[in-house]
């Protein structure tokens, strides 16, 4: 009985310490439980709702863009990718040699796309296809069932309505590459996300801030494959589980008029060059285009190999917006600067005369007018009218160089004009302190000889050619060239305008204003004009010609034919203008490279797109200058016979 007793004493000791622990044990797992179902209950709801949804993001519509006349410039369209998310793929083998199938690409390359992403987390999408067809989109959506995993990701894409005639101007959107996230994050204090796409170019670069809107997201309830079963909105079942819509971008509206945008370009044909054509009154740009050029909506859609090869091997630089990221020496339409600077600083008068022979000699050099015989004796105006280089030899000897930079810089030459566009270059004007900092050598006299004829070390942009000619036809103010007009919401507030800003008003007397306009206005209106052959009729322009020279050249070759030279050591052609004479509204510049001549390339650019201007705005006023013009054409010819 004894041993009975000691038996169960030491049992029972046993059955309490076993007894005590599954006590624990329960304590732990109601611990546990009041922990994951209370405490943190609807955390653990939140995610097992979210094994069974996926959340897909809505990206936002960019904002559009107009033209000065709200012509729709740029605007969204739905675009269609095809993508494998690795977590959902099935029976692999099957469903990538169905999707090769429908998307017509080689097993192998799928396979490669698939190798060469397995490195990222198995529910990130991998890109197969971008763009993909309505028929592949369709095939797809239906025989889902059949290839798990493989699904169609929708995206906005842009669609440029002006296609090359913008491109330059405009720009154009790229997805964002993984190495550029961390330098447009910095460069813009924006959480750009994989897969965002940014404006690379252009006003969509520029304005990229603004045109972007705010990106929203949707939740969708998907099988264990992750087809999709259906859109879900709120409710108690999902709570926390909230859709947001995407906040659409801001639309942006420009100075330029699309159809003397599409005149510029289309007059420039396959010349390479630029033409820029400014309100005088406020700075607007009403045109500005670029040729060569590329097609925006290519590119944004994603670069073939053979085309990007085909823009980046073009020695004709396509990418390049030479309105602003070229410049080049302005040749004689510099000689007006240089005439502004004379008369102003009283080195000579309207009445001074130089006597032009076809050269000057400086030292051992000898300096030459482009007309090899000469122009004979000539004053300002007719040294302007005829571009006699020798005239301007004869004021280099007495304008001191600081001097005509001066007035070049006051005209908006050597820097930059501050447009809204990207990667503008600023040109040079030289003075002494400029070559002695460059060389360590001191200014030569020669070399202002060079400059006041607009070559040597003078480089300017085609937008700062058209900006000095505006501040010379509105006698003074200085605007700063405007491409955007307003921004605007969805809803058509605007959020922001732009006024006209103006630089500096320059204190050019009107008498030197006066003789240099005349001289304008004959150099296309008077038969010894070097652009009377491009006059127009009915928009009263006035303007320079000018050559400029791509290399240095002996006698022989500078009065050898241009066109009969290598295409490369031909002259480039620039003329600038302002119209009409009698009460300016546009200046333009065209620069046609190695065109030889101002007068024949670039002239005849300038007279279409005024005469598209003329015919659009002040239809009446062009047909009763037309009129007078007539008039007193016959009047002359009247006269002329009387006399004979």
């Amino acid at each position: 009985m004894q041993k009975e007793d000691d038996l169960v004493k030491l049992h029972s000791g046993r059955a309490a310490i076993i007894g005590n622990m599954i006590f624990l044990a329960f304590i732990i797992l109601f611990i546990r439980l009041w922990y994951l179902q209370i405490y943190r209950g609807d955390v653990f709801h939140l995610y097992s709702v979210e094994n069974l949804l996926r959340k897909e993001v809505v990206k936002a519509p960019r904002g559009m863009i107009f033209s000065r006349n709200n012509n729709l410039l740029v605007h969204n369209v739905p675009r269609f990718d095809a993508i494998i998310i690795p977590q959902y793929l099935k029976n692999k083998k099957e469903s990538l040699k169905k999707i090769a199938q429908v998307l017509d690409m080689p097993l192998s390359s799928i396979q490669r796309i698939i190798r060469k992403n397995s490195g990222q987390a198995r529910y990130r999408p991998i890109l197969l296809k971008k763009n993909i067809s309505k028929k592949e989109v369709s095939i797809i959506e239906t025989e889902n069932y059949k290839m798990p995993g493989v699904m169609v990701d929708t995206f906005i894409g842009r669609e440029y309505a002006l296609n090359e005639v913008g491109a330059h101007l405009i720009g154009y959107i790229s997805e964002i590459s993984p190495s550029q996230l961390p330098k447009y994050r910095k460069r813009d204090n924006y959480s750009y996300k994989q897969g965002d796409f940014i404006g690379k170019t252009g006003v969509e670069e520029q304005l990229d801030l603004d045109l972007r809107g705010l990106d929203g997201h949707q939740y969708m309830e998907v099988d264990a494959y992750g087809r999709m079963r259906r859109l879900l909105g709120s409710n108690y079942l999902f709570k926390g589980i909230n859709n947001k819509n995407a906040q659409v971008g801001n639309n942006i509206r420009l100075t330029i008029d699309q159809d003397l945008q599409k005149i510029a370009f289309n007059s420039l044909g396959d010349k390479v060059g630029s033409v820029v054509m400014l309100d005088v009154h406020n700075g607007d740009v009403l045109a500005m285009a670029s040729t060569p050029s590329f097609d925006p909506t290519k590119v944004s859609r994603g670069l073939t190999h053979k085309y990007w090869n085909s823009l980046i091997t073009n020695p004709a630089k396509p990418m390049i917006y030479k309105a602003i990221q070229e410049h080049y020496a302005p040749g004689s339409t510099f000689k007006v600067i240089t005439a502004i600077a004379a008369l102003e600083e009283g080195i000579i008068s309207e009445y001074t005369k130089f006597k032009c022979p076809g050269f000057y000699k400086l030292g051992n050099r000898k300096f030459h007018c482009w007309k090899r015989h000469g122009h004979g004796e000539v004053n300002v105006t007719e040294a302007i009218r005829e571009s006699c280089d020798v005239f301007f030899y004869m004021v280099a000897l007495k304008l001191d160089i600081d001097t005509l930079a001066q007035y070049a810089k006051a005209y908006g030459f050597g820097s930059k004009t501050g447009i809204k566009i990207p990667r503008e270059i600023s040109g040079l004007i030289p003075n002494r302190d400029w070559k002695l900092k460059r060389t360590g050598e001191e200014w030569q006299k020669g070399e202002t000889l060079s400059c006041v004829i607009g070559q040597s070390f003078v480089l300017s942009t085609p937008l700062q050619l058209a900006l000095s000619y505006a501040a010379i036809a509105n006698e003074g103010s200085l605007y700063r060239p405007k491409l955007v007009k307003d921004i605007f919401s969805n809803s058509g507030e605007i959020i922001s305008s732009n006024d006209p800003v103006l630089m500096s008003k320059l204190n050019i007397s009107k008498k030197t204003l006066s003789i240099v306009k005349e001289a304008m206005k004959q150099v296309v209106n008077n038969k010894k004009g070097t652009a009377w052959w491009y006059k127009g009729d009915g928009i009263r322009m006035a303007g320079k010609t000018g050559t400029s020279q791509v290399r240095s050249m002996s006698s022989a070759e500078l009065f050898s034919k241009c066109e009969e030279r290598e295409y490369k050591s031909r002259h480039h052609g620039i003329f600038s203008a302002f119209a009409p004479y009698d009460d300016p509204k546009v200046a333009i510049s065209v620069v046609v490279e190695h065109g030889c001549h101002g007068s024949s390339a670039a002239a005849p650019v300038a007279r279409d797109v005024i005469t598209a201007y003329m015919d659009k705005y002040f239809p009446e006023l062009k047909k009763q200058y037309s009129l007078d013009d007539k008039k007193k054409y016959v009047r002359l010819k009247k006269v002329k016979v009387e006399i004979e």
